[in-house]
């Protein structure tokens, strides 16, 4: 016998309660980061949109706001040292080309995913394109905690930045491609993406608030893995949470997957890294 999405709610235990957080600003270190903003005009179902920081209990908003306490930022500091190191056939570090340091991608991470030439590319395959390309190094894996900490590094400096993807010309048959996949049900409890994150946010599963699943804090610290998580890592969770096989890290699906929910961040502000429990 199938279940239903709303009967598979029921069983996981959601009840309503308001949100976490009250105001519609948060203050990094002095820096204010929007986490409320008017829905972008191509979601249909939203009129505002919020920030996972809202959803958070006090406890875990506060590891936030101060970068001293952010367990995150552990990891960005050993970026900065893997920015600085040597490594590959070449004799070259990333330093070696973006001699203005990571202050250089100002921007980029709000920028994310986008197409080049053709390809739709996140900020994992641009690292591993200079890895390979220019510094003759091997490839990182794409969740490895390399990685995900040159990403939180580089996603650092777009910070305070609103949101910006952009859906239209090339990108257009990748979001589309990306919303489908958003909206459909999957798994042996027949849930999509938007069956939480839309329909349900705000209310309790198990002992965590369900938000609506914006990712402009990724990579984020996760308190209960205790390490950075990368957006298809969480995606692979979810999906994988509804009892159906998952596609892999870096598939088609999940790039296409990253730009339709990226794009429904658009004027919320760069978190990364963000805390979540």
């Amino acid at each position: 016998m199938k279940i239903g999405a709303w009967t598979a709610v029921a069983m996981l235990g959601l009840t309503s309660v308001t949100l976490a957080q009250d105001g519609n600003t948060l203050s990094i270190d002095g820096e204010t980061i929007v986490t409320e903003a008017v829905a972008p005009a191509h979601l249909e179902n939203l009129d505002t949109i919020y920030s996972g920081w809202r959803f958070r209990t006090s406890e875990t908003q506060a590891l936030q706001i101060d970068d001293f306490d952010n367990p995150a930022m552990i990891f960005v500091d050993q970026a900065l040292d893997l920015f600085e190191a040597v490594d590959g056939s070449e004799g070259k570090s990333c330093s070696s080309c973006h001699t203005d340091g990571p202050e250089e991608f100002a921007g980029l991470h709000a920028s994310m995913p986008k197409v080049v030439d053709g390809k739709l590319v996140v900020m994992e395959d641009l690292i591993n394109s200079h890895r390979q390309d220019v510094m003759g190094a091997e490839p990182w894996k794409w969740s490895g905690a390399d990685m995900q900490a040159m990403v939180a590094l580089i996603g650092l400096q777009s910070r305070g930045t609103p949101m910006d993807v952009t859906i239209d010309g090339d990108a257009a048959p990748f979001w589309e491609k990306g919303k489908e996949l958003y909206y459909t049900r999957f798994g042996q409890l027949e849930m999509s993406c938007a069956n939480c994150h839309e329909d349900n946010y705000g209310t309790m599963i198990r002992a965590d608030h369900l938000s609506q699943g914006q990712i402009n804090g990724f990579p984020t610290y996760r308190l209960k893995q205790a390490k950075l998580i990368s957006r298809h890592n969480r995606f692979r969770g979810c999906i994988r949470d509804t009892r159906a096989e998952t596609f892999a890290e870096g598939s088609d699906e999940f790039r296409a997957l990253e730009l339709y929910v990226a794009s429904r961040s658009n004027g919320l502000h760069v978190e990364t890294p963000a805390v979540r429990q």
